[in-house]
């Protein structure tokens, strides 16, 4: 029986190697360890590992062989051996059974492919394993091979194994002669491959003869190594003019590309943008398409690569490009600590001359493996380079956002981790902006701009600006509505309200984010942490700048001075004005003026309440006069005005003063027709008990008194319309609205709003030029009456001086005893009575003239009131016609208020 120790694969490897070449022990040392490093080679079948599909194809050989009995007997031995656990590697002993099973003698071509088997590995260990002469049992079998040494490992080894075989058979056409070491320069050419292939046909006829002995007695790294190649031997044959690469080959191209460099069988392709295995490669399909997935990892990479390069070195590519370039460098140098180990483990491997066995070799299914998460990454990274192209500052970071919405876990923490770099600058320069109002942005990459070329007086409406498409994602509209309102308060304050408060008495600035770490905790709490810094700036700066206004600047009592003066909201100040101007204002427009009209207005102000009003206030109030047309009056071109600058002119801009001015000339206008009517009914009840002894003439006077009823009525009317439903009414609003102001923007928009509404429900604006068209004419009617009345009354006047005078001078006859009067005076008196009687249908001719276009103007005025879409509007024309006057008069108003609200509603 023999011992154990004879018994060993060590023991029965080195046997093999002494009868293939029939030496001692000692003189096959160097060749027994090459046999060690190809059976422990770590080179696989290109095969499915299949236990039953190889059992089964060695049943259909045998079948085809006509050997039923043995394939029956094979299947029952089969059987019984998967039923016990005395192998591990069932697989590999039946492949290695599968590819033994044919006769080399009969088919000397497989015997061939068998001989370069063999021989493929042999020349690679004789340029780089180590010259081992030790016993077999001290040596393992474990090792694995490696495709490619390094040549420089070789220089220490005494003499190659192979040129010391003392065989040389020089069979058909040889390679080109290559040195198996560098001390072996001068050796024949041809005599390392005849070598190789002497020693590998002996390894395979040797196997194929002790079929049953090398199976007890083979290694686990033998079936692997030997029966993969033969595989692939009499799959292919002899290929010609293609080369065999073995999968360590292609492993150490593999790590190359993943760097982005060519290997020798990968290459780029540039036209189809992929890395490629050469054509002329001999190599199965599994392998190819193994190499061309791994080989997307260099594609990817590249991609990357190439678009930090040109972007690093782009200077206006700003801070947060070079920060998200920063990132990908970051990310990217995690890929090549990878690629580090991966070929720290191969050098490993090739330095150890052996391999450690197959649980630690390099494959290309390991490789899949462990690059499974590095490909998610790259593929993430590409991703976002391709969504980033074009895109900076604020737009950057919100396609870095975009990419964070997703359900993979994985790929949010990387992105969230990438963001937090990215936003870094724009958060830098956001604190920055609210805590200090300074905006040092170069490349134009923050979300608030500025322009350098506004002067002070519009810094608030001009200067600063939301740029859009710089608002990351992660930060709403109103957040950076606020951001905006912040930064732009202090600056106001230091620039145009002279204010020189240090921020931080200000606002409680609260810790930045200082680093991309504290950006990052900032994201993981956006809507409380951020909102609440945010928040608490706006207010407290918001509150500082209201208090500097109202307090230093006074805003809100200017607010109510515009609507005393410039609206006509102080009564007494304005009748007494009025009565003041008129002797100065029925004169022709260029015989005026201003220092005359100024006085006036400065003795307006001593005599009414207007006296009790600030200093500064009256010092602003002052008067303009209008551009002059020919033909105009006084009453045509004055205007109050009101002076505005420092920091009240941001909210009474020259747009608000304008529209003031506007507002003002329309309430005047209103106003004087007011006093017109005023003073045609005191002409009425004074002139009224003068010409009660002139009944001819009392139709006249009715007429009048009827036309100038109607004109009052409607100038009542107006006048409640506009003041209480339009002035008072948005007022209130305005002011409710600047009580509740958060900000400066607010009262703006608040005043804007009420000068909005005034000037539309006032008829000034552009859809409601009809209506104020035929308002102009209802008011120049108005002054034609008070023409009419004024001829009128001063004809009756005179008629009735002339006879009192004719009665006081025939009284004054008949005291002094004379004739009262001739005939020829009598004659002469009922003359001129007589052509004063016929004066008088012309009057009242005159009258129902002016009657007859008044009521006709204001007819087609209430036609378009009560088609107007403003609700107040259309009740204003049910006012104006109470009792249903003009409606008997005119078709067009006899359809109900509703129905034609209704109908001008859907219009």
């Amino acid at each position: 029986m023999a011992t154990p120790d004879q018994k060993s694969p060590n023991v029965l490897l080195q046997n093999l190697c002494c009868r293939i070449l029939g030496r001692s022990e000692a003189d096959v040392a160097q060749q027994f360890q090459y046999a060690v490093r190809v059976i422990g080679s770590n080179f696989a079948p290109t095969v499915e590992r299949d236990e039953f599909l190889v059992a089964e194809k060695i049943k259909k050989e045998l079948i085809r062989q006509r050997r039923e009995a043995d394939a029956a007997l094979f299947s029952e031995l089969h059987r019984k051996l998967h039923s016990q656990g005395v192998l591990k590697n069932k697989w590999s002993i039946l492949y290695l059974l599968l590819s033994l099973s044919e006769d080399p003698r009969r088919q000397p071509s497989k015997v061939s492919s068998y001989a370069t088997l063999f021989a493929q590995a042999l020349p690679r260990d004789a340029h780089s394993t180590p010259y081992y002469y030790a016993r077999p049992q001290t040596l393992p079998l474990s090792y694995q091979d490696r495709s490619a040494q390094s040549a420089q490992s070789s220089g220490s080894v005494g003499s190659s194994g192979i040129s010391s075989i003392g065989l040389c058979a020089l069979s058909g056409p040889a390679p080109a002669p290559q040195s198996l070491l560098p001390g072996q320069s001068n050796q024949a050419p041809g005599v390392g491959d005849c070598l190789r292939q002497q020693l590998g046909s002996r390894l395979a006829w040797t196997l194929t003869a002790n079929q049953p002995s090398s199976q007890a007695t083979t290694s686990k790294g033998v079936p692997n190594a030997v029966s993969r190649n033969m595989t692939r031997s009499r799959r292919e044959g002899d290929t010609g003019g293609t080369m065999e690469i073995t999968e360590a080959a292609l492993v150490r191209d593999i790590l190359y590309v993943f760097q982005g460099i060519d290997g020798k069988n990968i290459k780029m392709n540039n036209t189809e943008n992929c890395y490629k295995v050469e054509g002329k490669a001999n190599l199965s399909r599994s392998l190819r398409d193994t190499a061309v997935r791994l080989s997307e990892l260099g594609w990817l990479h590249n991609k990357i690569r190439r678009y930090t390069d040109q972007r690093s070195l782009d200077r206006s590519f700003g801070l947060v490009g070079q920060s998200f370039c920063a990132a990908l460098h970051q990310e990217l140098r995690e890929y090549y600590r990878l690629l580090s180990v991966l070929h720290s483990q191969l050098q490993l491997e090739d330095d150890q001359g052996v391999n450690l066995g197959l649980e630690s070799s390099l494959t290309l299914r390991r490789l899949l493996v462990w690059t499974y998460d590095p490909k998610i990454r790259l593929k993430t990274l590409a991703a976002l380079v391709d969504h980033c192209q074009g895109r900076k500052g604020g737009e950057l970071a919100s396609a870095v956002h975009a990419y964070t919405k997703t359900g993979d876990p994985y790929m949010r923490s990387l992105v969230q981790h990438i963001l937090s770099l990215v936003s870094h600058p724009v958060l830098s320069f956001l604190y920055r902006w609210i805590y200090d109002g300074e905006l040092e942005d170069t490349y134009h990459e923050f979300f608030v701009a500025s322009d350098p070329t506004v002067k002070t007086d519009r810094l608030w409406h001009d200067k600063y600006t939301l740029r859009k498409s710089m608002i990351p994602s992660f930060i709403t509209m109103d957040q950076s509505r606020k951001v905006l309102l912040i930064g732009k308060s202090i600056n106001f304050l230091h620039q145009v309200c002279h204010d020189q408060t240090p921020t931080t008495k200000m606002i409680a600035v609260t810790k930045s984010a200082e680093s991309p770490q504290d950006a990052a905790d900032l994201f993981t709490d956006l809507e409380n942490a951020f909102q609440g810094k945010i928040d608490a700036a706006y207010f407290e700066t918001s509150k500082y700048l209201l208090d500097v206004l109202n307090k230093k600047y006074s805003l809100l009592d200017h607010m109510q001075a515009m609507r005393r003066y410039l609206l006509l909201g102080q009564g007494d100040f304005i009748r007494h004005l009025m009565d003041l101007l008129k002797p100065e204002l029925v004169r022709p427009a260029t015989t005026l003026y201003q220092h005359n009209l100024t006085g006036i207005l400065e003795t307006a102000v001593r005599a009414t309440n207007a006296q009790f009003d600030s200093p500064e206030i009256l010092r602003r109030l002052d008067v303009r006069l209008l551009e002059v047309s020919p033909g105009d009056t006084g009453w045509d071109v004055f205007s109050l005005d009101y002076h505005v600058d420092g920091p009240i002119a941001t909210v009474f801009t020259r747009e608000c003063m304008s529209h003031y001015l506007r507002v003002f000339n329309f309430l005047w206008r209103a106003k004087r027709m007011e006093y017109i009517l005023t003073d045609i009914r005191k002409g009425h009840m004074c002139n009224a008990k003068l010409l009660r002894n002139m009944p001819e003439f009392s139709g006249v006077l009715h007429q009048c008194h009827i036309l100038a009823s109607e004109m009052v009525h409607f100038i009542h009317q107006m006048q409640y319309y506009i003041t209480f439903e339009v002035l008072e009414c948005s007022w209130d609003e305005l002011w409710n609205k600047v009580q509740q102001a958060q900000d400066l923007d607010h009262i703006i928009a608040a005043h804007e709003v009420f000068l909005d509404t005034i000037i539309s429900r006032c008829l000034l604006d552009g859809d409601s030029r009809a209506l104020l068209n035929q308002l102009r004419a209802v008011f120049d009617q108005i002054i034609e009456l008070q023409n009419a009345q004024d001829a009128i009354y001063r004809a009756a006047l005179e008629e009735l001086q002339r006879r009192l005078q004719f009665e006081e001078k025939k009284k004054q006859r008949e005291i002094e005893g004379q004739w009262g009067v001739t005939a020829a005076e009598e004659e002469e008196e009922n003359k001129r009575i007589g052509e004063f009687k016929e004066s008088i249908p012309k009057m009242c001719s005159q009258l129902r003239i002016l009657t007859h276009f008044y009521q006709g103007i204001v007819q087609q005025f209430l036609v378009l009131l009560t088609t107007s879409s403003d609700e107040s509007l259309r009740f204003l024309s049910f006012r104006l016609d109470f009792n249903e006057h003009y409606k008997a008069r005119e078709p067009r108003l006899r359809v109900s208020l509703g129905t034609r609200g209704r109908r001008s509603s859907h219009t």
